[in-house]
Parts: structure tokens; sequence; C-alpha cells
């Protein structure tokens, strides 16, 4: 019981340095000691000696990720620029941008609830215009216009009520 208490230890042990050693958390590190350098502009040379670095290479690896992203642009060699925000920065810009889109989205919400709601009137006016309070049969006719500004069409051998005129106010 004595070694399997010490294998315990042992690899909680282990976890705890493989953790303080991964490159995530070097990475937010890292980020940290960059968006909290003057100006947003750090040495490499000097971040890899504060994060106590032994790999110079890893360094490199989050460079290279965080250029790809557009978070940081190279000025030399071995100097490199934040371009994103400041640590836990929330900007009153962005927070009200935020409250506007919110808002936005309910107006969105509540305007689909009432086209929805307006489907359901139309597809049960549909309904009622087909089945007559005779329970015969009309017939509809349903026209797709694009550009057009009249629509006539007589039909044949009917009464004037059973033409259908159309105008459209485009």
């Amino acid at each position: 019981r004595k070694e399997a208490n010490s294998f315990s230890q042992h690899s909680t042990m282990l976890w705890t340095f493989r953790h303080e050693k991964s490159l995530g958390l070097l990475t937010t590190k890292f980020v940290t000691l960059l968006q909290e350098a003057k100006d947003g502009v750090l040495d490499l040379k000097a971040a890899a000696d504060t994060l106590a670095v032994r790999q110079k290479r890893r360094i490199y690896d989050i460079t290279n990720v965080l250029e790809g992203i557009g978070l940081i642009e190279k000025k030399s060699k071995n100097s490199i620029q934040w371009k994103g925000v400041g640590p836990g920065c929330n900007t009153r810009e962005i927070a009200d941008k935020l409250i506007d889109l919110k808002a936005e989205l309910d107006d969105l919400a509540l305007r689909e609830h009432e086209l929805d709601q307006q489907r359901v009137w139309v597809q049960q006016s549909i309904k009622n215009l087909y089945y007559s309070k005779y329970n015969g049969y009309c017939r509809l006719i349903n026209v797709a216009l694009s550009n057009a500004k009249n629509l006539y069409i007589p039909y044949e051998n009917q009464s004037w009520s059973d033409t259908l005129i159309c105008t459209c106010g485009r």
C-alpha cells in the first residue's frame, strides 16, 4: 500500500511538472507578458529569459501562431508587437457594440415571430378560400411575378367575377 501511495505522489508531481512546462501554459504566460510590455513591444530574448524557457524554439512556435492569426507583428528579428487588445480589456466600445447586437437580435427574433404568425394566417386564409362555405371547391392560381406591373387573366366562358385582375405596386 505504501508503494501505491508513493506511485500516486510521483505521478501527481510528474503531472504538475508537465503542466508547468506545457505549451498552453507557456503561451498564456507569454501573451500576458506581451500585453504588459511597454507599447506592446517585446524582445523575444528577454521574454525567453523571463519565462525561463530553455528551448527558444517554443517561443518561436508561439510567435508564429500569434502572427498567423494576426495578433502580433514582427518589428525586427527578435522583437514583436502586440496588435490585440490589452489584458482583461473589455472596452466600452466593445460593450456598447455587444448591447446593440443583442438588441438587434431581439428585434430580429420578434420580427421572425411576427412573420411566422403571418405565414400561419396566410395558410389558413388559403384553406378558407379553397373550401367555400358550401363545401364546394374554388380555383386558386399561384402566380409569382418578378417585374410585372399588371396581370390580367380572364377565364374562358366565365363571368366577370371570375376574372383576376392584379395591379402590383412596383
